[in-house]
């Protein structure tokens, strides 16, 4: 279907900054929204920050005036970056990609495997 290769994560102290990549390709679906999942030690994912293919971002209340999500449309990439890191910030970070299928034009949402981001206060 879609392979998402994250990166960039790690442990960093509190106040620090971080840049979380990830790359996608698909032969079959169309791209068209990239964005980022993370799920806190115990508790449920959570959406952060999404970008359209159009450049508009969106952020969670929590990450607004910290995080910056990018996108690179020639390298299919996706970045956030991640300024003022907070220990709440601590999670699994997921890439996501919605958009459709080519031949069905049935919409779907996928995430990679994830990359750990540790903030310690």
């Amino acid at each position: 279907q879609v392979q998402l290769v994250e990166s960039g994560g790690g442990l960093v102290q509190a106040g620090k900054s971080l840049r979380l990549s990830c790359g996608a390709s698909s032969t079959v679906f169309s791209i068209d929204t990239m964005g980022w999942y993370r799920q806190p030690p115990g508790k449920e994912r959570q959406l952060v920050a999404t970008i359209t293919r159009g450049g508009s971002a969106g952020y969670a209340d929590s990450v607004k005036g910290r995080f910056t999500i990018s996108r690179d449309h020639a390298k299919n990439m996706v970045y956030l970056l991640m300024n003022s890191l907070k220990a709440e910030d601590t999670a699994v970070y997921y890439c996501t990609v919605r958009g459709y299928h080519l031949a069905s034009h049935l919409p779907f949402e996928t995430w990679g495997q994830g990359t750990q981001v540790t903030v310690s206060s």
